[in-house]
């Protein structure tokens, strides 16, 4: 008896996880044959980012040419709507997946600027603070740092491209280190309280424009940002409340260790 217990028990384990298999495969092809009934659109916007809404991500993923709603979840192509969602410029990640209800579920994440860049054409386009380009919007405007004087054609209009990449393979586009300097100012609260504009010059050198004071202020290449920028914090703590905001007109950081400023001929 003992032995024959000993010989059922392993075969009604067997059993068992056959059936679990059995019911586990039984409900994946009723979910498959579960029309889709609803679809829910989440978009990502804790910046306070407006580029894309849920209204224009459902179009997106009704409008892809084959039937979404009622359709059965295991005939609809998840990558497919993923891909099409990904490819929007204004975003940096999408989630599409179903649940066994018959719900559609799309995620997307916007993408986050935090420079607008404007060519010497006027032409515009933002870099996003992974280093990505995406195109302005005609319905939302981000409140970045603005940087000038960029040379035409440097990216297309409606072009999605890593500006480290594009660096490398278009030297003198300066994209990646308005990236760098773009993301050093925004995440320091003085700095970006502070600096309104950069302007790129003839030789590729950035001057910073102030919102207040009216100084220039020649920061040289993309190098060596946090010792340029100590200098400057230095200054404005030590010497500008002796001389007074107004009293310079250009500020040269430049030169290793020392600040050389130019006085305004005019009051």
């Amino acid at each position: 008896m003992k032995k024959l217990k000993r010989i059922l028990r392993p075969v009604g384990i067997a059993l068992a996880v056959i059936g679990v298999i059995v019911a586990l495969g039984f409900v994946e092809r009723t979910a498959d044959r579960t029309p889709i009934s609803d679809l829910e659109v989440i978009v990502e916007s804790g910046e306070g980012l407006h580029f894309i809404d849920e209204r224009s991500v459902r179009q997106e993923v009704l409008d892809q040419g084959t039937a979404v709603m009622g359709s059965a979840t295991g005939d609809v192509d998840i990558t497919t709507i993923e891909e099409r969602l990904k490819s929007i410029p204004s975003v940096a990640r999408a989630q599409v997946y179903h649940t066994m209800d018959g719900r559609l579920h799309a995620r997307v994440e916007q993408r986050v600027p935090i420079v607008r860049v404007f060519d010497r054409n006027g032409d515009s386009f933002y870099i996003d603070r992974e280093g990505w380009t995406m195109p302005t919007s005609p319905d939302y405007t981000a409140r970045v740092l603005v940087v000038t004087g960029v040379s035409d054609g440097t990216v297309t209009a409606d072009g999605v491209q890593n500006v480290y990449v594009m660096g490398d393979r278009v030297p003198g586009t300066h994209l990646d280190d308005i990236h760098r300097l773009a993301a050093y100012i925004t995440v320091d609260p003085f700095w970006n309280a502070l600096i309104d504009q950069v302007v790129v010059t003839a030789e590729g050198d950035f001057e910073l424009v102030p919102r207040i004071g009216g100084q220039r202020i020649l920061l040289g290449d993309g190098t060596e940002l946090a010792q340029r920028f100590e200098k400057l914090r230095i200054f404005y703590e030590q010497g500008i409340p002796q001389a007074g905001w107004r009293n310079y007109a250009r500020i040269d950081l430049r030169y290793a260790d020392q600040v050389v400023c130019t006085k305004r001929t005019t009051p």
